[in-house]
This record gives structure tokens, sequence and C-alpha cells, in this order.
């Protein structure tokens, strides 16, 4: 029975690849960071009291700007594969922190990667490490994107990104250690934050058609981005590190689609204008904008055998019909009197 320790399990990937984990049979263990309050809602049904003789999926207290603690996880655990999916993600919040967006996206998986060269070195283990890259790497460089395309960062986060894809390979080719690089175009699903422009717009549509809220408040509509499921998307993280040698690969659909253009499937769905209801806000307009992602993933096709298998107006309408759901839960609760307080719902994209 393999091992697989998953930094950022908590998230909208980290959920979904331990899923696909545990039904390959894998142990799967989570890093979680400390908090007041429960942030496990997304992998609550995976998991059992650690006491289970049936438990397979077990979190441990941890972070990516405190090495000594990942050497500690790492030493508990002995993992056979290691997934870096932790990050702080959205784009505009990057502007705002920038110093703690480096210190956790780049500095953070330095650290990790330290500490998994000590591991090995001590105990002369060999483990397999996924690095989560993303699209936002390339920028403003000219679609379609794929593994040779010169990176061009647009943002704090795009940069540490960089910066951590390129401490990945100078790990690879200086200390031979099987690192793996997965460039991950946007990826969407149920799962997806609220503060992401995806979720917004399928969280306010729910609501607008319900009654619950009038308007929604974007910021670049005209950006292309290629989106796909996130579901489909961590089977390629598994696939890339079960290859005989290690590399770097593009995940994407091949398609490209404006924020408009999801508005227009989410919206239309309900049979709603969004035109009525979506204004542009210049205040979520970042400081420099991304406008067209569009990945290249041959690669992945070739070498791993992978392709998205949910289409964009699939995708679309999943998230829609999840969403009008929790409108409707919402709308039974303020019906028989409690007022329900959502963050971020009908602010600006990231």
């Amino acid at each position: 029975m393999r091992i697989a320790l998953v930094t950022g399990i908590t998230g909208q990937d980290g959920s979904y690849l331990a899923e696909f984990l545990l039904a390959k049979g894998y142990t799967v263990h989570g890093l979680v960071r400390r908090s007041s309050t429960f942030n496990t809602d997304r992998i609550d049904h995976l998991y059992r009291d650690p006491h289970d003789p049936q438990a397979r999926a077990f979190l441990h207290y941890g972070d990516l700007t405190d090495g000594t603690g990942l050497r500690h996880v790492l030493e508990r655990v002995r993992p056979d594969e290691v997934y870096n999916l932790g990050a702080q993600s959205h784009v505009m919040v990057s502007f705002v922190q920038a110093e703690y967006t480096a210190d956790v996206v780049a500095t953070g998986t330095l650290r990790l990667l330290e500490a998994l060269r000590d591991h090995m070195k001590v105990t002369g283990r060999q483990v397999r490490l996924y690095q989560a890259g993303s699209s936002e790497m390339f920028g403003a460089s000219p679609p379609p994107q794929n593994e040779q395309t010169p990176f061009h960062p647009r943002s704090p986060y795009g940069a540490s990104k960089v910066a951590a894809h390129l401490y990945a390979v100078n790990y690879r080719e200086a200390y031979g250690m099987f690192v793996v690089n997965g460039i991950l175009f946007n990826h969407e699903s149920p799962r997806r934050g609220e503060t992401f422009v995806s979720r917004k717009i399928t969280r306010a549509a729910g609501r607008i058609k319900l009654g619950l809220q009038e308007k929604l408040y974007l910021g670049n509509l005209d950006a292309r981005r290629d989106w796909g499921f996130a579901g489909d998307y961590v089977e390629a993280m598994w696939l890339s590190l079960q290859q005989a040698e290690p590399g770097d690969y593009v995940v994407a659909t091949g398609e490209s689609r404006s924020v408009r253009d999801f508005l227009d499937e989410a919206f239309g769905y309900l049979d709603l204008d969004w035109r009525e209801h979506v204004f542009v806000d210049p205040r979520y307009i970042r400081p420099a904008e991304v406008d067209h992602l569009q990945g290249d993933a041959g690669r992945a096709r070739e070498k791993l055998g992978w392709q998205a298998k949910v289409g964009f107006r699939e995708l679309v309408r999943m998230m829609v019909d999840h969403d009008l759901d929790l409108a409707r839960q919402e709308k039974t609760l303020r019906d028989a009197g409690h007022e329900i307080f959502l963050r971020g719902v009908g602010s600006g994209h990231g």
C-alpha cells in the first residue's frame, strides 16, 4: 500500500486528489494549517477517526512556512509520493499580500524540497514529488502556451510559481530527485472557493434566479481562460508521478473562453440575461492583467495518455446546478426567518 502526502489537502484540488488516491488504494496523509475553526469541509466525507482500523486518511498540522515542521511530518509519514498543492493561490490577493505569497508559494516550495532531500539522504528512501504550477506563470506570453513557452508572469502569485517551478527543476538536475512540474490551466468545480471568478458567477446566478441577490460586480470581462474540471486534472498529477522519468507537463483543455462566455453559459442555463445583473467595478481590475491563456497539452496526451473529459458547458452547468441547490437551501432558511451572511458573494473577481 503506497503512502502519499498532500499539502493543501483541504483545498479544491487536494480534496479531489485525496479521493482519487484513496480509490487507488493509497494511504493518504494531508497537511493542514492550524485554525481556530475547522476548514476541512471538502474532505470531511473522506475522514475517519484515526483509531478506526479501516482509516486510510490522516491529517497533520503543518505549514509551508515552517521547514522544521515539514521535516517532522516527513519523518512520521514516510511517504512514497508528495503532492505540493499548498499555496496562497488567489491572484488578486497576491498583489495585496505579495511578501506572504512569495513566502508560501516560492520559498515554501524550496523548504519542502530541502526537507525532502534531507529525508531521502538520511533514510535512503526514494520519494517522488509533484509540484503544482499554474498557467499564471505564462502571463503575457501569447497563446497557445506549452512547456517551451517563455514565462512572463503578471502577478506576485505568477512570479512566485515561476520561482517554485525553477527550484523544482534545479533540485531535479542538481540532486537527481524525481520532481515533476505540472502546469495546470484554470480548473474549476463546485468545490472552487467562492472568491474565484468562476464560482462567483455560478453562485450569483443561483441566488439571482431565486431573488436572493440582484447584482454581481466583476472586473475584466474580456479575460480569456482555458477552463477545465478539477476532478479530471488530479488524474494528470498522479500519472505524471508514475512515469519512468520526471518531467514537466502542461495540463489543459486546449480551448479558451472569456469571462463573458462563462456568464453567457451560466446565466443562460437559468434563462437569465447577465447584462441586467453584472456590473464592472474598476477596483477589481488587476494592476497587470493576463489577457489570454490557452494551454497546449500535447505532451500530457502523448506521454501520460491524459486528456480532459469534462467540457466547458458540462463544467459550468455542473457548478450552476450545485450552486442553485445551495441558493434553495439559503432561501428556505431565510423564509424561515434565518439570516445568512455570505462572504464574498457579489464582490469582485480574482
